[in-house]
């Protein structure tokens, strides 16, 4: 019986910078790997004895592209064990901020990393050649989601207006009206653009019975300010988990291939991300959402994971339509000047889980009484996602008619950036 390898030396398209390796016998598979090839970043370790005000800046610098979401939620958990509550108009532009950095990311995704593998297109700029208003839509879309983060975060990447109880300035009514404007605009351009997504190549070369995990949101659909209980969709039913209880999610196991960790759930892996928040709360999709999973034929919960990228566009359409009824309840409101809400340090442990553009996100730390860091616990979505990749990968090897090394590498590059990995979120996770 011959052997075979299926090597993806580097995975491009992606954020940071991976791999994939297939073993094969005959047409028997023996061994798979999501090769996550970044060192380390051991922030975890480094915020060991810091002092609270350090933690946020520090942990945004994890990647660059989801470094809101870590932000935020880094405040969340620190506000969390020091018993604070920040106000009304600190929550609506902590998940107005969330919301660019969604557009931002799930624009880039959907538009330039995606999108070429649909016409066989190696990059952007050469799908932009037969595709040239999608490619203008998505990188529009990209720069309003960064305008986004400049105007509420103070800067696009490593925002700095977020602080502790509160935010630092409050942007000017002026400024939040243009931003308005930009998303109906948005708004009805993206409308026209699910049509092209709906007449897309059919991808449905695998299916295998997937579990997901999202927040269960509570009223909208939010990633923010989401819930507080963590839900496990399965065949067996929905589960329920508090976020204290997030470690019997993760269940972190070290692997010698990769510099990530992996989680799973009762020893399974488990989906996090866009098609698992579509999941889970499918009762919470505003009527845009609806009418876009219509238009896109996704029928929930799915089989097939490439229909990640699907659930990407429902929640572009509800990400700009959030942006904007939040931006409308702002300036109904009034946007009024206010200092952050005061914080003293005492000795508590405090977690947070938020919805990042690619799934969960946990930060859990343990201060002592004068407010330095005891220990650290930092899980992120391509952490928790990685078991289930491949997983999936080795079910598309399996079901593929053709095994030719060109057809199995073309597939399982596809099955990886419908995942849409943040590699560089996902290799800090070393324990001290």
């Amino acid at each position: 019986m011959s052997s075979k390898i299926v090597l993806v030396e580097h995975l491009a398209r992606v954020e940071g910078h991976g791999g994939i390796t297939v073993e094969m016998q005959g047409d028997v598979i023996t061994d798979v790997q999501f090769n996550v090839l970044e060192g380390p970043r051991l922030l975890e370790a480094l915020l060991h004895g810091k002092s609270y005000l350090q933690v946020a800046p520090i942990l945004s610098r994890i990647c660059a592209i989801c470094s809101a979401a870590h932000t935020l939620t880094s405040l969340k958990a620190t506000e969390a064990a020091f018993g604070v509550e920040v106000s009304p108009q600190t929550q609506r532009l902590r998940e107005l901020l969330f919301r660019g950095e969604s557009i931002e990311s799930h624009a880039l995704h959907v538009f330039l990393l995606a999108l070429p593998d649909y016409f066989h297109r190696p990059s952007a700029p050469a799908l932009a050649a037969e595709q040239p208003e999608a490619v203008k839509l998505g990188l529009r879309l990209k720069q309003l989601g960064n305008t986004i983060q400049e105007l509420i975060g103070g800067r696009a990447i490593h925002p700095v207006n977020p602080v502790l109880g509160g935010m630092g300035h409050v942007p000017a009514v002026a400024d939040l009206r243009a931003l308005r404007d930009a998303l109906e605009r948005a708004q009805d351009e993206l409308r026209g653009a699910i049509d092209l997504l709906a007449a897309l190549p059919p991808d449905d070369f695998m299916e295998a019975e997937t579990t997901y995990v999202a927040v269960e949101m509570r009223g909208e659909y939010a990633y923010y300010d989401a819930g507080d209980q963590l839900v496990v969709v399965s065949s067996n039913g929905r589960r329920r988990f508090s976020p204290a209880e997030y470690r019997l999610l993760t269940n972190e196991q070290s692997i010698a291939h990769s510099y990530a960790k992996h989680s799973t759930l009762d020893g399974e892996p488990f989906m996090v991300g866009a098609l698992a928040r579509l999941t889970v709360n499918r009762r919470r999709v505003s009527p845009a959402g609806t009418d876009a999973i219509a238009r896109l034929g996704l029928v929930l919960p799915s089989s097939n994971p490439m229909d990640n990228n699907r659930a990407q566009a429902v929640e572009l359409v509800m990400d700009l339509e959030r942006a904007r009824e939040l931006i409308e309840q702002s300036l109904d409101d009034g946007v009024r000047p206010e200092r952050p809400v005061p914080v003293e340090p005492r000795a508590g442990v405090g977690t947070a889980v938020t919805e990042a553009p690619r799934g969960l996100l946990v930060h859990s730390y343990e201060y002592d009484g004068d407010g330095h860091v005891v220990s650290a616990d930092v899980i992120t979505p391509t952490a928790m996602n990685a078991a289930s990749v491949e997983r999936h990968f080795r079910e598309t090897v399996a079901q593929s008619a053709q095994k030719d090394t060109p057809t199995l590498t073309r597939k399982l590059e596809l099955i990886a950036r419908a995942y849409d990995p943040c590699i560089s979120c996902s290799v800090h996770l070393v324990r001290r």
